[in-house]
């Protein structure tokens, strides 16, 4: 079942700015927090050597200042600014709709998430892969087939069945919906569960509009 939101909506449950949820979910991959802190540090420095060198003889001095304290504070408002771009990208859709469903299915699958080159017993560089267990949700409705939610699996994901009711947000670039664009993280009301690879959605507005639209 879809049912189409009302003008306002969908900007009351995706926030244009980063929520504590998004900021954490946006902080916490290891490559892109060590990308961050060189960017921090190495920016940081030059600049402010930069600017500690010009502060007495340019006008340029107080600016590169700021310039190096923003620098410094980039493992801070990266994920915010990342977190809004992902918002964001959601909140563009011209149409968007409540779904209530079940899960059809669902299975496991290994993903790999980085790739490295490590040194052997033997001294040769041989080809190292991180792999997590992903979990997929074949979800569907009176209708058919819906789509898929696929998030990283965790002990508290094995009470999920076939059969359960999801509540998901579909959005779409078609006001009839006949091709959905993208699907926001779920809610598992019989479990009280959350799952998704990324919280797009401020929660408990999220709950109270369900309560409110699916009476």
């Amino acid at each position: 079942m879809l049912i189409p939101l009302r003008p306002g909506e969908l900007e009351r449950l995706i926030p244009a700015v980063a929520t504590g949820p998004q900021f954490n979910a946006c902080s916490r991959e290891p490559r892109k927090l060590l990308q961050r802190v060189l960017i921090s540090v190495i920016g940081g420095v030059l600049t402010l050597l930069i600017s500690q060198t010009l502060l007495f003889s340019s006008k340029l001095g107080p600016v590169m200042l700021v310039v190096g304290v923003v620098f410094l504070l980039y493992l801070l408002w990266g994920p915010i600014l990342e977190a809004g771009q992902r918002n964001a990208t959601l909140r563009r859709y011209p149409a968007a709709a409540l779904f209530e469903g079940t899960v059809a299915d669902l299975f496991t699958r290994e993903v790999v998430e980085s790739r490295r080159e490590q040194a052997n017993r033997e001294g040769l560089l041989e080809l190292v892969e991180d792999k997590r267990t992903w979990l997929c949700l074949e979800l569907e409705d009176e209708e058919g087939y819906l789509g898929q939610l696929r998030f990283p699996f965790e002990k508290r994901h094995q009470t999920i069945r076939r059969g359960m009711v999801v509540r998901t947000l579909v959005l779409s670039e078609r006001r009839d919906f006949s091709r959905i664009g993208a699907m926001t993280d779920g809610w598992l009301p019989q479990l009280k569960e959350w799952v998704g690879e990324y919280p797009y959605l401020l929660r408990p507005a999220f709950e109270e509009l369900c309560l409110r639209r699916l009476r």
